[in-house]
């Protein structure tokens, strides 16, 4: 038996792993930074045996009723991801599975590989509809890489889309996927009028160091990206600083920011009501929005999600409040769920990486509702 976490995204530590029975893990904090909740490991055995396997100290993790009705997800494939029946009794999660194969692959999310983030953009820009940008270098040397798509013109939208602030919420590029394959869809109607009327700025993954090591929230250095977004500097927050200063050289008609929440069981979004620029208009928007994805799809909801900010009480370190402060723009942030939508719930496989896909597509359709209302 051998449980390894070396690879892309990989994060555990072994406690004690001497039986089948009794196998003893933790999960380690994000490098210079007391966050911890992501983890991805490998598990060999022995076929047909009963493997139990517990993660302790979470009682300490980052958001600890994210455990609560949570269920781990494996994979012998790495590409068909399925549930797997877990308890959570305050501080330690366990779960059990006789195995099919050698080996099983566990992950708190489906793994998004910095690998399939590179094979994204090199065929993104293969489409006369995109242009590739490089932004700037990340603290461990990765490139900062933007999608252009659409022709700028004169009295277009600047439409802005940004994944996976934190590293661990893998859901957020899975739905920029989503996003990126329906606007480079030659013959898909929305994708096309979309097109006509704006030009997406997307960054798909906006933590490329935290999602290679295997980080829940933070960057290189322990730095939550999405309290940045006031003052980013290239010491600490690179990818923040590198994005809006692009923001600022072209402009930002409306802005959405894609995460992942590991409490609520929902598709949500969070606005700007406490930005001091917040508006008649900017509420007019939001509603719009909101009322064109309720229609789309019935994986949204507005019932259950954050307690709006007073009137001008807004954090504006963060992404969606920082920018619609700015830029005085329709700006969301938008959360998925680790769990499953409890509205649709699916045992098997719970919240998926193709429900993430089509979320993004639905978007698309909210999206598509509220260009004509953007200001040029």
């Amino acid at each position: 038996m051998q449980i390894s976490s070396h690879f892309d995204s990989g994060n555990i530590r072994v406690i004690r792993a001497e039986q089948p029975d009794d196998i003893l893990l933790a999960i380690n904090k994000d490098n210079q930074s007391d966050f911890y909740q992501w983890f991805h490991f490998r598990l060999t055995g022995e076929v047909n045996c009963l493997h139990t396997l517990q993660i302790t100290e979470l009682a300490g993790s980052a958001y600890p009723n994210g455990w609560e009705g949570y269920n781990v997800l494996a994979s012998y494939d790495r590409q068909t991801w399925f549930r797997v029946d877990s308890e959570f009794n305050g501080d330690t999660l366990t779960f059990s599975i006789a195995l099919e194969q050698p080996q099983v692959y566990f992950a708190y999310f489906i793994p998004y590989s910095y690998e399939r983030h590179l094979d994204l953009l090199a065929d993104a820009q293969c489409s006369p509809l995109c242009e590739l940008k490089y932004l700037g270098e990340t603290l461990d040397g990765r490139d900062m890489s933007m999608l252009v798509i659409g022709e700028p013109a004169e009295g277009k939208r600047n439409i802005w889309i940004t994944a996976r602030q934190h590293p661990g919420e893998s859901m957020a590029e899975w739905c920029a996927e989503g996003i990126i394959g329906r606007l480079l869809d030659e013959q898909d109607g929305i994708a096309r009028s979309l097109l006509d009327k704006a030009v997406f700025y997307i960054v798909p993954n906006m933590n490329p160091d935290g999602s290679a090591r295997g980080h829940l929230r933070t960057n290189a250095v322990g730095t939550n990206l999405n309290r940045e977004w006031e003052t980013p500097s290239l010491q600490a927050s690179p990818e923040v600083y590198y994005v809006l200063n692009a923001m600022h050289e072209v402009g930002v008609d409306m802005y959405l920011d894609l995460h992942g929440d590991e409490a609520l069981p929902y598709n949500f979004v969070a606005g700007s009501e406490g930005i001091p620029a917040y508006s008649e208009r900017l509420e007019q928007l939001e509603s719009q929005f909101k009322q064109a994805l309720l229609m789309a799809t019935p994986e949204f909801q507005d019932e259950f999600g954050y307690a709006k900010d007073a009137p001008g009480q807004a954090n504006l370190t963060i992404a969606s409040n920082a920018v619609g402060q700015a830029f005085e723009c329709l700006a969301y942030t938008i959360e998925m769920p680790f769990k499953d939508n409890n509205n649709l719930p699916d045992p098997l496989f719970g919240w998926s990486v193709q429900r993430c896909q089509q979320f993004g597509e639905d978007i698309l359709v909210a999206t598509h509702n509220v260009v004509g209302s953007l200001r040029t």
